[in-house]
């Protein structure tokens, strides 16, 4: 397993994950690397290689009105890879980098429906503590609920 940062090389693999994971439209995949691609700083994308073949990502854009404060919008497995330790890879090396990139804390936001339970396990075992919910955010009875984590020991 090889995470290395996202080029423009891995788009078309990068839409093909997205799809199966359902997380975002595919056709948006070019249009929220292109910040970063422009290395324009405040956001930043992993890509998981396994066999040279991408099996998973994630994505990361800094708070703008916060300081050292970062956002987890997005990480993704292939279904075929997922329970192998690759999410959690991928985590610890985002959060690497941002410490490195001088970081404080790093929030991950997600459902609190019962189809998100593994969202939410996968965030508490990577150190994260659930620190808030709102009611009613994505939609009507699924609330938002924040996990957070210091960067800093």
């Amino acid at each position: 397993m090889i995470n290395t940062p996202t080029t423009a090389q891995h788009i078309p693999a990068l839409q093909l994950l997205v799809a199966e994971t359902g997380m975002f439209p595919p056709e948006m995949v070019p249009e929220l690397l292109a910040g970063f691609l422009a290395d324009e700083g405040g956001q930043y994308w992993l890509s998981c290689f396994v066999d040279n073949e991408l099996a998973g990502f994630c994505y990361a854009v800094e708070e703008t009105l916060a300081d050292g404060s970062w956002n987890m919008i997005a990480i993704g497995v292939s279904k075929a890879m997922q329970g192998k330790g690759m999410g959690l890879s991928l985590v610890q090396d985002l959060e690497t980098h941002l410490i490195q990139q001088g970081a404080r804390i790093l929030v991950a936001d997600t459902s609190g429906l019962p189809d998100f339970a593994p969202a939410r396990a996968f965030y508490a075992k990577a150190g994260y503590q659930s620190v808030g919910r709102i009611p009613d955010f994505w939609a009507a009875g699924d609330d938002k609920v924040v996990f957070w984590k210091s960067l800093r020991d």
